[in-house]
Order: structure tokens, then sequence, then C-alpha cells
């Protein structure tokens, strides 16, 4: 029922490739092999960094705690999304 993905990712300019895939192996921890049915797209579109996980109170939990927190702080080494921020912003 659920169209965002196929939506969203027209719109993308650039992809983050393997978003999904570390997406649904953390989720296999907390879900077991339904996490095979979760569709999660992210990428750049416009500049901005877009995410689209599934609906569900936990998955969003999960999504930000293990994934998209730690990625857009700074001090998470040895890379980030937060150092890009700078650069998508230039015109």
């Amino acid at each position: 029922r659920d169209s965002t993905p196929e939506a969203v990712t027209p719109l993308l300019d650039k992809q983050v490739e393997g978003f999904g895939e570390l997406y649904r192996q953390i989720s296999f921890e907390e879900i077991g092999a339904s996490t095979l049915q979760s569709r999660t797209v992210a990428g750049l579109a416009n500049g901005t960094f877009v995410f689209c996980v599934p609906g569900s109170t936990g998955a969003c939990r999960t999504a930000w705690t293990k994934i998209l927190q730690p990625q857009l702080d700074i001090r998470t080494r040895p890379c980030n999304f937060a150092v890009l921020i700078p650069r998508l912003m230039e015109k």
C-alpha cells in the first residue's frame, strides 16, 4: 500500500546506496525475517538529505538511533553525513 519509495526515488539527485541494506541488517536483530518487507530509500534531493523509512514507531526509532543520529553527528568516525552538509549548501 505504501508507494513512498516509488514516489521519492525519481526526485533524488543521488541515492545513498546501502541505506536500505543497513537498515534491514539492524532491524533483523529486532524483528527477524519480517524485515524483508521493510522498504527504505535515502538520498539527496536539491541539496537536502531525504530518508524514507517504515512508518511504525519502532522502525522510526531504529532508523534514528542506529543510523541517522550517529551519521548526523560530526563526532562519528571515520565518516558521517554531517561533514557533507556545508558542501550541500554551496551554490
